[in-house]
């Protein structure tokens, strides 16, 4: 289909990894964050409800970009080492990619679990204080099994951004498929065939993603 297209001078499968590996890192870091996030979020200690407040609101109302590059300024200012070099095999600037996915997309995950927080009839937490157990205890035991359980849809949605948004890291010289792409249209010059194949991967990376999360999230929810 794309037979006109040079493909053998391009690493199209390692640009995808990586943008694979940008996806599943951040995906981990962002769901403990966020985890963590969504605690403070309903601590009963006001300094941990401001902080998580906070939090959210700056880094939900902050562009991706931003936060990306500020990160990658990180290794400019920190290291010593020009920002717009070429970094596209650089371990360093792949770690300062995701540390910036993972604190952007926290901030979703912590308003979803939130959400299913919420839904954790507010009797269970009663009764398992009433039973002795402390807010940490009830929390993980009680309260944060059923809200996952209910949130599987909605953190399915998070991990498909998350997935899409993997290419605002060409920003900074990640070799990922948005750069791929990029140096494909310069020296290729077929923009149409070359967005319909990026397209159609990235579609191969998050459509069985969200028809396999949202079978999960009918099988596990939590029957009311």
């Amino acid at each position: 289909m794309f037979d006109f297209l040079d493909l053998d001078r391009y690493d199209l499968f390692g640009a995808f990894w990586t943008t694979v590996q940008l996806t599943v890192f951040s995906a981990i870091g962002s769901l403990i964050l966020g985890t963590v996030l969504a605690a403070m979020r309903v601590s009963p200690v006001p300094i941990m409800r401001a902080f998580g407040t906070v939090y959210v609101h700056i880094f939900r109302n902050t562009p991706l970009t931003l936060i990306i590059v500020a990160c990658a300024q990180l290794l400019a200012y920190t290291l010593g080492m020009s920002m717009w070099a070429d970094f596209g095999t650089d371990p360093m600037l792949f770690r300062l990619a995701v540390l910036g996915f993972v604190l952007y997309t926290a901030a979703f995950v912590c308003e979803a679990l939130r959400s299913g927080i919420n839904t954790v009839p507010v009797g269970q937490a009663e009764a398992a204080r009433a039973l002795g157990l402390g807010f940490t205890q009830v929390l993980t035991l009680i309260v944060l099994p059923q809200a996952f359980r209910a949130v599987v849809a909605p953190l399915a949605n998070v991990l498909i951004a998350l997935t899409k948004n993997t290419t605002v890291a060409a920003a900074i010289g990640v070799s990922e498929a948005a750069l791929l792409m990029r140096d494909m249209v310069e020296h290729e010059a077929q923009l149409l065939p070359i967005a319909m194949l990026f397209a159609f991967g990235f579609i191969v990376l998050t459509l069985p993603t969200g028809l396999l999360l949202g079978r999960l999230s009918k099988r596990v929810a939590v029957k009311r």
